[in-house]
């Protein structure tokens, strides 16, 4: 046998050796540290200017939309029903929060408002994550053609159309679904740098479509059944609580 090729053979059954380990340790890690959170609460971001007058996305990017007054004032008095909804069913009185939140105005607005109910021994981490953002529907939008494009939509399919120099909600499912993946790592992996004896309620503050989508990827529904959903109104939530299964509720916080 040819020297080199024994040398290669080696090298690569002690890389594989070695990657056989590493996993294994990976794997040991995650099942010892990782903790399920209590509940998932899932919150729309609150009235916006987009969604009082639609012609302000023709001079202004989505990205960049900011929040009425009534949408801060929304944010603001929502954050003391989520905590209810943590504080009177959690079995641990030293309860925590983590916030997943869309990069866009109006969904950091929204938290920064609702998170002043929370102290700061409460919140164990914040993070921006922009795949749980808005389903973009391309750059500046002009209301005529958008109202022509949405009624397309409606006779095409709200889940499979995909909006000029834009995205379908199968392209927003797409990076939900990679998004619910870190954040499993981050629970496997303790990440979050969560005590295991505290109840831990991951709250993720995003818009109306991508919290569909999230649903939707969560308890796997169909796509027929996706289109019979609807968003929720501003400010509301769903909670995910967790017990023999995940179950959802219908948050105490409504606004239409």
């Amino acid at each position: 046998m040819n020297p080199s090729c024994s040398n290669n053979n080696e090298r690569k059954n002690r890389h594989k050796q070695r990657c056989q380990i590493a996993m294994h340790r990976e794997e040991k890690s995650s099942s010892s540290s990782g903790v399920l959170p209590k509940r998932i609460i899932v919150v729309r971001h609150g009235e916006s200017q987009g969604n009082l007058d639609p012609g302000a996305y023709t001079v202004t990017p989505d990205h960049k939309i900011p929040l009425t007054p009534q949408g801060i004032s929304q944010a603001l008095s929502t954050g003391p029903r989520i905590r209810h909804v943590i504080s009177s069913s959690s079995s641990s009185p030293d309860w925590r929060v983590y916030f997943y939140v869309s990069p866009y105005t109006r969904t950091r607005s929204t938290l920064r408002e609702l998170a002043k109910s929370f102290s700061k021994k409460r919140v164990i981490g914040v993070r921006e994550e922009c795949r749980i953002r808005e389903q973009d529907f391309g750059n500046f939008q002009v209301q005529e053609r958008m109202d022509a494009i949405k009624e397309t939509r409606q006779r095409f399919g709200r889940f499979f159309y995909r909006f000029p120099e834009g995205e379908s909600a199968a392209d927003v499912f797409d990076r939900v679904s990679s998004f619910l993946e870190s954040m499993w790592r981050d629970i496997d992996m303790n990440r979050l740098n969560h005590n295991p004896s505290n109840d831990l309620n991951l709250i993720i503050v995003s818009h109306g479509l991508a919290s569909r989508v999230f649903l939707m990827r969560w308890f796997r529904w169909t796509v027929e059944q996706f289109e019979l959903l609807n968003n929720f109104g501003n400010c509301e939530f769903r909670v995910m609580q967790l017990g023999e299964w995940w179950r959802v509720q219908l948050g105490s916080s409504s606004y239409r």
